[in-house]
């Protein structure tokens, strides 16, 4: 998808019109740090371990990128692969035990896609990339992230800047081109299949700013977290420009707008 910058020649997106809902602008807000959790095996019988068994994923819907895209929120993603002899099942190798602690904590049970999640710690601790095969969607069954830029716990001060949230209604938006509007996000959102935002909220940006951010209402949680399964990284390419932004979404701590 191409956005387009007011100004720009040959646009691919209409240019937005009057807006359906009213900005409001706000500071944006500290980000937080959170205290890691206590080790617990408590959650599977099984001694503590670097690897999360998901079960419950859609079989069409659900490949390794977004799976990432839901687990990275909660702690770095080394490694996804897909059970060949249990459909429906990925094993998730995170950057430690209490990245995968966290992912229990907020994902287990959650509905992704009409299917509720069981995320619990594995007896493996490690992924090993046997048994390759394809997905319904045409994706491999495997993927490392492990030197991917878009984890977001790799260094102290980079782990300090996430907030820890349980999913929710609302999403916060950011590192987005300034010329992107509501209206081309909920465009995205049409073009990828996913709900609609109700409400939006851009936060106030200082004029020499190369990215914007802010916050986006839906309807419910469940359609928030396929939003966020589906959307999160995705790359936003302007004209002229010389490399394409990555849009980054997490769980906002509003309960709405």
């Amino acid at each position: 998808m191409l956005f387009v910058c007011p100004g720009a020649p040959c646009p691919l997106l209409p240019l937005p019109g009057n807006s359906r809902y009213k900005l409001t602008s706000v500071d944006v807000p500290d980000m937080v740090s959170y205290p890691l959790p206590q080790s617990t095996s408590s959650y599977s019988g099984h001694a503590p371990s670097s690897v999360a068994m998901v079960s419950g994923l859609h079989p069409s819907k659900m490949n390794c990128t977004r799976i990432f895209n839901l687990f990275c929120l909660y702690g770095n993603i080394e490694k996804v692969k897909f059970m060949k002899s249990v459909p429906g099942t990925a094993l998730v190798e995170m950057g430690d035990e209490y990245a995968v602690d966290r992912a229990i904590t907020h994902l287990n049970s959650i509905k992704v896609f009409g299917k509720r999640l069981n995320v619990c710690v594995s007896k493996q601790h490690a992924v090993i990339p046997s048994q390759v095969f394809e997905l319904e969607d045409g994706s491999s069954s495997y993927k490392d992230f492990a030197m991917t830029r878009n984890n977001r716990f790799s260094s102290a001060g980079q782990a300090s800047k996430n907030i820890i949230q349980p999913p929710s209604a609302v999403l916060h938006y950011y590192n987005v081109p300034p010329c992107v509007s509501q209206d081309h996000l909920l465009r995205l959102c049409s073009e990828h299949d996913v709900p609609g935002f109700i409400k939006f909220k851009m936060f106030d940006a200082k004029p020499s700013s190369k990215t914007i951010s802010g916050l986006l209402e839906f309807d419910s949680k469940t359609e928030a977290v396929e939003v966020l399964t589906v959307l999160n990284h995705y790359q936003i390419r302007i004209p002229n420009g010389s490399n394409p932004y990555t849009l980054k979404l997490c769980f906002s701590t509003s309960s709405h707008l």
